[in-house]
């Protein structure tokens, strides 16, 4: 049967995607090192989703990234990516979903992935560079964004603190940059970003460099940035 012309107008015209389910991908493949912290930042997240209510789906399969699976969520999750993970077809499903209105979110080395696909570097916003040895307690400082009254607070992390190739701020909204002055092995100066957002067509793309350790996913700070995190990148709320 022949669908009438305005019927077909309005499925070309729904925003991507046009219909999800009441879920999030979490996507955890390694090519390159591989954080032990994983199994702990998905429980973490499907706790978060759950709070939000939604569901998540793991995998670690880039066979998931085709236009019809990825229309099936609300938003994509880089949990402690690393490497070349998705193969020419897979980066171009993901960028289509994207642009065309779905949500991504990355966790600490979604920024140490794919570095040989340009846009995946604007998606994430910075690609991670090097960090200090070891674990180190930074001060972090949260943005005047006038967000949930938390403008200008301060607390503490211990985690492994990224320094990124660039510095992402003429590109995105910064939410929280760390203080070098804190810690040993900064070199990105006064303005080291470490969580941020952006819009990315009529999608949308969120990020923070905390991740590494998995005792940082029960840190009650960075659970609230990721929540934050999550709702912007479901499209749950609008700003970030």
């Amino acid at each position: 049967m022949r669908l009438p012309l305005l019927c077909c107008l309005c499925l070309v015209l729904l925003p991507w995607p046009a219909v999800a389910d009441d879920a999030i991908l979490v996507f955890t493949r390694t090519a390159r090192f591989r954080h032990e912290s994983i199994p702990v930042a998905v429980d973490t997240l499907r706790t978060l989703a759950a709070g939000q209510g939604l569901r998540i789906d793991h995998s670690e399969d880039g066979a998931a990234f085709t236009p019809a699976n990825l229309a099936r969520y609300q938003a994509v999750v880089f949990a402690n990516t690393t490497g070349d993970v998705l193969d020419g077809a897979q980066q171009a499903a993901l960028q289509a979903y994207v642009e065309g209105g779905g949500g991504f979110l990355g966790l600490h080395s979604a920024a140490d992935t794919e570095y040989d696909w340009p846009w995946y570097g604007e998606l994430v916003g910075a690609w991670f560079h090097k960090h200090p040895p070891g674990l180190q307690t930074a001060q972090v400082m949260v943005a005047n964004d006038g967000h949930d009254g938390h403008d200008g607070q301060r607390w503490s992390v211990t985690d492994e603190i990224y320094n990124y190739r660039r510095n992402p701020r003429p590109f995105v909204q910064v939410l929280a940059t760390v203080d070098e002055s804190s810690y040993e092995g900064g070199t990105m100066g006064a303005d080291h970003p470490i969580a941020w957002c952006r819009p990315m067509g009529r999608g949308r793309s969120w990020y923070t460099g905390f991740g590494h350790d998995a005792a940082v996913y029960a840190d009650a700070n960075v659970l609230a940035l990721l929540r934050r995190g999550l709702a912007y990148a479901t499209g749950a709320t609008a700003a970030c």
